[in-house]
């Protein structure tokens, strides 16, 4: 039996999607243990691009699918991607997902308070999407969220969303000066949804742990990336749930023995969204080269992606944070055409060096990436199927990778095609 964690090491972004498209076809069950639709996973299949931003990737490859506690959902978004999935041929019935009654649903008024918070900041904003998930965590944390199993109970459920509401007015009227929501339009718009959700609803932790003393395989798919994490990312320019591998237990409700491998994925180069430090970021020719070559754009907002190279001061933390026992390396062949690839193996700040990622948003902000040269392979790889067939300049730098992060690499990925990824070394 092997239970596998996938993690993104970086600041999202990073492919998740396609490698846990890849590695469900030897998995039973894929789960999503944190965030919301603030995260998106892109898969291409047959050709065809297809984004998801709740349902776990594994759904294409038919495998039964999980959204744990750890994720809050907009119900509304849910089924409009469920009928998304449905119209390119997915199936998506409840018999294939199935919902925790213990996650927490985005309501209406957790949109509107995240865009007026944004928009009260101004130039201070932190990039959020917008989309709910942060004021739902929010009220997660202070006992006052609504959860799935309260749907159950719709007298409860209405009783609820009244009682919130009164408070939600009053800070959306009072603070914000924004127009605020009528608590029976909420209750009836869930009304009409209700019966559609129903079905999809269950107790995931039990599931989860009947299949796994089954023998059944269980892949658990992480959103964002390491750095993102809201502990132990570049904070306050985070998301709103604990991205690192520990929280496959918590999100999930499995206990932490029966994860087995932990597998971070690793852009060949950095990305990050939004706001935020990113000592490594590009701001010349090489850095339009990637944005341009990767396409790098948001899979859920489209917004242009920063770039800039391979930091390893992040990745030594991510390996640290997640135990990780395995990288994947994705969008290598973004790099075939540059002549020299540069790797950062440290910070200086204020005459000193830095190795360790540091928690100061400051420090972040003004310190110098400390670099190391390696020739490129001027070589496409992005037909390759094995890896003795990689130019010897793009071994050495994957071979650096390993050595800097103590951590060996057994996937690589060279294109967004499922055909273009070559194991190095089965996790099954």
């Amino acid at each position: 039996m092997s239970n596998i964690v996938v993690v993104g090491t970086q600041w999202g972004d990073e492919g998740k999607g396609k490698i846990v498209d890849l590695l469900s076809e030897y998995s039973d069950y894929v789960v999503r243990f944190q965030g919301g639709n603030n995260a998106g996973h892109t898969m291409v299949v047959n050709g065809k691009k297809i984004i998801s931003h709740l349902v776990p990737s594994g759904i294409i490859q038919k495998k039964r699918c999980f959204i744990g506690n750890g994720v809050v959902v907009d119900p509304v978004v849910l089924l409009d991607e469920i009928d998304y999935l449905i119209q390119n041929g997915v199936d998506v019935s409840s018999e294939m997902l199935k919902i925790s009654n213990r996650a927490h649903i985005i309501m209406p008024y957790h949109r509107l308070i995240d865009n007026a918070r944004e928009i009260k900041k101004g130039d201070k904003k932190i990039g959020t999407t917008g989309r709910g998930i942060g004021p739902c965590y929010e009220d997660r944390a202070t006992r006052r969220g609504i959860r799935f199993a309260d749907l159950l109970d719709f007298e409860l459920f209405s009783e609820k969303v009244r009682t919130i509401m009164d408070e939600k007015n009053f800070y959306l009227k009072h603070y914000f000066n924004t127009d605020t929501l009528d608590p029976d339009k909420v209750i009836s718009q869930f009304l009409e949804i209700r019966d559609r959700l129903i079905p999809y609803i269950a107790d995931v932790s039990v599931i989860l742990n009947r299949g796994m003393e089954q023998g059944k395989k269980v892949l658990f798919e992480g959103a964002q990336g390491t750095h993102l994490d809201v502990e132990h990312g570049t904070y306050p320019f985070v998301t709103s749930s604990s991205t690192v591998a520990g929280n496959a237990a918590c999100g999930s409700g499995v206990g932490p023995c029966k994860l087995d491998q932990i597998i971070g994925i690793v852009k060949a180069y950095t990305t990050r969204v939004g706001s935020g430090p990113f000592p490594t970021e590009l701001f010349d020719e090489v850095g339009d080269t990637l944005q341009s070559k990767g396409a790098e754009f948001g899979a859920t907002t489209g917004r242009k992606r920063r770039c800039g190279w391979l930091d390893m001061v992040i990745l030594k933390n991510a390996a640290r944070l997640n135990s990780l026992t395995a990288l994947v390396i994705t969008k290598l062949d973004v790099l075939d055409e540059l002549d020299e690839i540069k790797i950062c193996t440290g910070y200086e700040y204020n005459g000193e060096v830095i190795e360790a990622f540091p928690p100061s948003i400051k420090v972040l902000e003004n310190s110098k990436p400390i670099y190391e040269s390696h020739k490129g392979w001027r070589k496409s790889t992005a037909n390759l199927t094995q890896y003795k067939d990689f130019p010897d300049n793009a071994k050495k730098y994957l071979s650096r990778i390993e050595e800097l992060s103590g951590v060996p690499i057994k996937i690589i990925s060279v294109g967004p095609e499922r055909e273009s990824t070559i194991i190095k070394e089965k996790f099954f």
